[in-house]
């Protein structure tokens, strides 16, 4: 009946074909359909496929979304899997997994997301060969190795969220402290996004002032304790900041859909952004075949390039014993 609307043009030329920027997110939780929302609200692809193990919910999240596409500008949203309508998709993002539960640190759900992903990753191989893997489930940094090493895809095209958000966070706190914009104060968490991350206080800066003084930088003990005590508790809101929305909500989501979002920003459009994303490190302060957060250059291919930061030596060996606790975990899944 909606033929009569429109009259079509027979010898109007075909266009050319264009390249539509094609998403898919496996597992359509709570982490999930916050990153769903905020690609959506941003314009990030032509067309975002959502793939979950509850294949009626998400077609019910589907639904949702689709009704409110007159207010934005429009994606092509399905419900549906890697092995039917998300073929060749550009990048897989992959948010599956156990919930974290409250006081659990994330290292504890190892065991229970690599069986799922072991059940995942073979047909986002097998029909998304090309595609740019960004990993987000807990701990990130382990599961973005484990991914790494069952997809066999180069390590440029694996990226884990890392401690995007963690840097976010550390940010923030320092912006609210300063009284100024967030996006003013240059500050990174490196290492796991977890319990042993690594504040990175010798070049936190606001605008080339550092926040340290010059003479401060390789060590506490140049500071006065009501300084160290500051410092220390404004990094120890953003380590637990995690734990204490688990506590509160029972999960978290926001941030870390706006953080996966400015990933794929990164990526689709190549930016050559510095993100601290989770890659493989390969000889970065003696660190070799792990997975950890690094200001990481972010461009279409992936991960371009790493920024080596003038760690003080108490940051290295932090971020060493970082990689060491990971590594003592890969160790145990025998991969």
């Amino acid at each position: 009946m909606f033929e009569r609307i429109f009259t079509f043009n027979s010898a109007a030329e075909t266009p050319a074909p264009l390249h539509l920027r094609k998403g898919v997110i496996i597992g359509a939780g709570q982490v999930g359909m916050a990153c769903a929302y905020s690609l959506l609200i941003q314009d990030c692809f032509d067309e975002l496929i959502l793939q979950d193990i509850a294949r009626e919910r998400v077609e019910g999240e589907v639904m949702d979304l689709v009704h409110g596409m007159s207010f934005i500008t429009p994606t092509l949203l399905k419900a549906g899997t890697v092995a039917d309508v998300g073929r060749d998709a550009d990048i897989v993002i992959i948010t599956a997994g156990a919930a974290q539960k409250p006081g659990e640190s994330r290292l504890n759900l190892v065991e229970r997301n690599v069986a799922i992903f072991q059940n995942i990753l073979g047909d986002v191989v097998k029909f998304c060969p090309n595609a740019i893997l960004l990993i987000v489930t807990n701990p990130v940094d382990i599961m973005t190795y484990v991914t790494l090493k069952l997809s066999g895809f180069p390590s440029s095209r694996v990226i884990g969220s890392g401690t995007v958000l963690d840097t976010a966070r550390f940010r923030s706190l320092l912006a609210k402290n300063l009284n100024i914009d967030a996006r003013s104060v240059h500050a990174y968490i490196i290492g796991e996004h977890g319990d042993s991350e690594v504040p990175v206080w010798s070049t936190a800066n606001v605008a080339g002032m550092r926040l340290l003084p010059a003479s401060c930088p390789d060590s506490w003990e140049n500071l006065s304790a009501a300084e160290r005590k500051e410092l220390t508790a404004i990094f120890e809101q953003v380590k637990n900041a995690a734990y204490e929305i688990i506590k509160r909500k029972g999960y978290t989501s926001y941030g870390i859909g706006l953080g996966v979002t400015d990933i794929v920003k990164a990526i689709l459009h190549s930016q050559e952004r510095v993100l601290t994303v989770s890659s493989l490190v390969e000889g970065a302060y003696g660190i070799y075949d792990i997975c950890l957060s690094l200001p990481t250059v972010v461009n279409e291919k992936g991960v371009l390039k790493t920024v080596n930061l003038a760690l003080s030596k108490q940051e290295e060996k932090q971020f060493q014993n970082s990689a060491f606790v990971l590594r003592e975990v890969v160790n145990q899944l025998n991969l």
